[in-house]
């Protein structure tokens, strides 16, 4: 029976990417095919509008100090949690059964993650057919439609495929976008847009830190999701901060400059309008590429619910078309914009998370000792801790704090919240773990086992 569950994994279609296991080291993928990932995040038409959007209410140099908040924010936050992924070789959602939330604690981490994540899944694929309609014409729901089909098709055959597709996008999304900047900024002066006043009405430090931190801040606590196929911890840290010194002052100072240029965040027609139908296609490529992300991470955190939950292990690349669809079918027909206020309460729900990750794995140290034990052999402890009450109540601790306290930024207010609360409650002993869960059979089996992936795993 044992011999026949490999073969039977084979006819399924794409690669599970060892959703509920650990990623073998010899799997795992080079400095500069991490690197690409790393930068296509950074391309997006989107980073140069928020620049734009923050350039219109400030100074070139008080937009430079947002920027740089943001980033020094995100890239602690991205290492201290990228970091323990990487040791481990697990996402957020079975990183989460031994560092601090337990077995069915982390079901519930999982199910606010995949929620999250395949809502703005939708939403992304809704603007971005809205604005591929008004710059080519056609119904918007018929690019969400082929936006999603395609996303979706990449992403259920796992991370080699995205790997190989960042290889392609990333470099051509920014020879176009530096050919695009170039030709509009060649005529103007960079001095005087530098030292020219905001264009428009001034934004606080804090809004525009809140907007640029807060708006990647899922982002940075999913990042295991990535850098479990790291090497060395290394690489996650001078991948990450190549990722956000491209992202924040290149990218977004870019747009910034724009902005005082154009005098509106109206800036995504700069890029289009110089390169053409080429230009199209790699917007939409570049789109691609960041949303895959986004529907990658719904579907780890879905087949870990439901291994918990109901004791079924699913597939990720089935539940990849199943999520990939109901996305798509919304925002085809509209209905992901009116969940946008929605999705931004999980925002400041999804930072806690990993608060309490990174107090328990480098401060308290309670509960990862099994990981520890195991790491070596690359296997999975044979029991996890079943609940944690005391993680749940700082969790709703700090959503309360990022959700009602006015003052700072709601996505850094919550994390640091649950990391304050964890580390001091944990130090003294009040966060204990109550009841022990054994893993099935196949969750622990040794990595030999998995030699058969699927035609596209990593």
């Amino acid at each position: 029976m044992a011999a026949a569950a490999p073969q039977a994994e084979a006819k399924s279609i794409g690669s599970d990417d060892y959703s509920l296991s650990r990623v073998p080291r010899d799997k795992r993928f080079g400095f500069w095919s991490m690197l690409l990932q790393w930068l296509a995040q950074s391309g997006s038409i989107s980073q140069f509008t928020l620049g734009a959007t923050i350039g219109v209410g400030m100074t070139f140099g008080d937009a430079f100090l947002a920027f740089t908040l943001g980033a020094v924010i995100l890239e602690i936050v991205i290492f201290a949690i990228g970091l323990a992924g990487m040791r481990e070789g697990l996402a957020t959602p079975m990183l989460t059964r031994w560092v601090g939330f337990g077995r069915n604690g982390s079901a519930l981490v999982s199910f606010v993650i995949a929620v999250s994540l395949v809502g703005w899944f939708g939403v992304q694929n809704t603007i971005f057919g809205n604005s591929v309609s008004a710059l080519v014409g056609g119904p918007s729901w018929m690019w969400c439609v082929l936006a999603g089909v395609a996303i979706t098709a990449l992403v259920i055959f796992g991370f080699k495929y995205m790997a190989v597709f960042a290889k392609i996008v990333t470099p051509l999304f920014f020879a176009m976008v530096a050919w695009s900047i170039v030709s509009t900024l060649k005529d103007h002066s960079i001095s005087e847009l530098i030292h020219s006043p905001a264009p428009g009405q001034t934004i606080p430090l804090a809004v525009a830190a809140t907007a640029i931190a807060g708006g990647f801040m899922t982002g940075a606590i999913v990042a295991p999701e990535m850098t479990r196929y790291n090497r060395k911890g290394s690489h996650v840290f001078i991948q990450s901060a190549s990722s956000m010194i491209l992202s924040e002052y290149i990218v977004g100072m870019t747009g910034v400059l724009l902005g005082h240029l154009v005098k509106s965040n109206e800036v995504s027609h700069i890029v289009l309008s110089t390169s053409g139908a080429f230009g199209v296609i790699v917007v939409l490529m570049s789109t691609a590429k960041i949303n895959d992300w986004n529907l990658y991470g719904s579907s780890l955190g879905v087949v870990n619910f439901f291994q918990v939950v109901f004791g079924k292990r699913l597939h990720r690349g089935a539940v990849t078309i199943v999520l990939g669809i109901a996305g798509t079918i919304l925002s085809a027909v509209g209905i992901m914009t009116h969940f946008t206020e929605f999705l931004s309460v999980l925002g400041v729900a999804i930072p806690p998370i990993g608060g309490i990750i990174v107090a328990e794995y480098w401060v308290v140290k309670r509960m990862r000792k099994p990981l520890d034990d195991t790491r070596e052999s690359e296997t999975l402890p044979k029991s996890s801790p079943t609940w944690v009450p005391m993680s749940i109540a700082i969790w709703i601790a700090a959503f309360c704090v990022g959700k009602f306290y006015e003052g700072g930024i709601p996505a850094l207010n919550s994390l640091a919240t649950a990391f304050i609360l964890y580390s001091v409650l944990g130090l003294l002993g009040w966060v204990k773990p109550y009841g022990t869960s054994t893993l099935d059979d196949e969750d622990a089996a040794a990595p030999a086992a998995r030699a058969t992936t699927p035609v596209g795993a990593a």
